[in-house]
This record gives C-alpha cells, structure tokens and sequence, in this order.
C-alpha cells in the first residue's frame, strides 16, 4: 500500500486526543486499507497527525480490541479481516469497552490499596517513612516547576506496598501501575489534578507516620476515589 498522503488526515486537537487518533484510524481503515495492510508506522502516524507516540499507541490499543487490527512480529501492525457480527461502530465500541476496564481497574485499587496503607501504618519502619517523605518532596518541587511528577506518584504506591512486609503484593502493585500508566498520565496532565494527588499522598502519610490504621485506610479509599473522579471524566 503506498503511503497515505497528509491531506488524508485532519490536525487533532488536544482535547481526548487517542480518541480523535482512533476515530481518524478507523477512517483510514475503512475507506482505503483492506485486510492484510500494513498500517503507517507510529512515528509516520504521530508526524502526519501532529501528535505524539504514545496518543498513536493508545489509538491503536482501542482499534485492537475490536479486531479491527493486530500487531505481528516483524511485521508492524496489520489490517484484520472484518467478520459479519463487527460492530457498526467500532470505536464507540471501543470506548464503551476502555471504560469499563478502567472502572474495574479502578475499582481493584480500592479493593487493595486502602487495606495495604493500613498494613504499613502498623509495619512501617523509620527508614520507610524517611523515604516516603523524600518522595512527596521530590513530587513537590517537580510539580512547582510545572512538571506532573507521574514517576513519584506510582513511586509512592510502590513504597506503601513495601512498607506493608508483603513482597507477592509489589508484583500485584506493579501491574496494576503498569495497566493503568497511559490513563493515570493523562489525568496527571488535567489541572489541579497532580496538586490533589500530592494532598491525597500527604494525608496517607501523615496517618502511617502516626501508625493510625484506620485513617490511612481511609485516606488512601479517599485519595482513589477523588482519582476516579476525574480519571473516568476523562474518558
């Protein structure tokens, strides 16, 4: 397939930017690829829509759980054939289906989280909460210099679950991070959003520091929920 040409795009705006990536995929698809084509690169992509990399991958996530593409080994990311029962409206699909795996996602971290931080409250060495502390530091002077400090906000969660005694939970923390990092650094980028999840962290902090169990179980249920908030608003 010969390469598409910039007049086949439209300029994205930032406003749900994966979204307007995807819908305009879908086009391209749709309208002028057939099965067994080979989609643009990422960076062609990302150049030909003024957007970058990781709004292309996001994109292209959403299309595959569809089936509208799959990516091969070696190969790049490839058009599927469309079976009878697709639906008429992938995308739409694909939101409807993003959002529910956020919520559930979401949903698990109040599951989880809000009983490690009291776990830590009561097993927190001196050493560990010196190293939160560092950390909400760290957060603080990147967020003063305009930066969303998304590294220190997993990095926090991530010392919680090693307070708590528990090394199995760290994998469990990770993955979740991970499944959750393209959302969490979108809603990071939203104002006022990075300044609450500081104060959410600090007022996690100050219940461990007092090895209060119940207020940093609560604070952490606090903190999750006002990230639900406005992850899912975003989505």
């Amino acid at each position: 397939m010969a390469a598409p040409l910039k007049s086949d795009f439209a300029v994205i705006r930032r406003n749900k930017v994966y979204e307007e990536v995807a819908k305009q995929i879908e086009s391209l698809i749709l309208k002028k690829m057939k099965p067994g084509d080979k989609l643009p690169s990422e960076r062609e992509l990302a150049e030909l829509l003024q957007v970058s990399r990781s709004s292309i991958r996001d994109a292209i996530r959403g299309l595959e759980l569809v089936g509208l593409v799959e990516p091969r080994q070696g190969a790049g990311t490839i058009v599927c054939e469309r079976s009878g029962d697709s639906p008429v409206d992938p995308f739409g699909s694909v939101l409807k289906r993003r959002q529910e795996l956020v919520t559930e996602l979401l949903d698990f971290r109040k599951m989880l989280e809000p009983p490690l931080a009291a776990r830590a409250a009561s097993h927190a060495s001196d050493e560990e909460i010196s190293e939160m502390e560092e950390i909400l530091q760290r957060q603080e002077e990147k967020q003063i210099q305009g930066d969303a400090a998304i590294a220190e906000d997993a990095e926090f969660h991530y010392s919680i679950a090693l307070a708590s005694g528990n090394t199995v939970v760290l994998k469990v923390i990770d993955t979740l991070m991970d499944l959750l990092r393209d959302t969490r650094e979108r809603s990071l980028q939203v104002e006022g959003r990075a300044q609450k999840s500081l104060a959410g962290h600090r007022r996690i902090l100050a219940a461990i520091k007092r090895h209060d169990t119940e207020a940093a179980n609560t604070a952490m249920r606090r903190h999750i929920e006002d990230v639900e908030e406005i992850v899912l608003n975003k989505l």
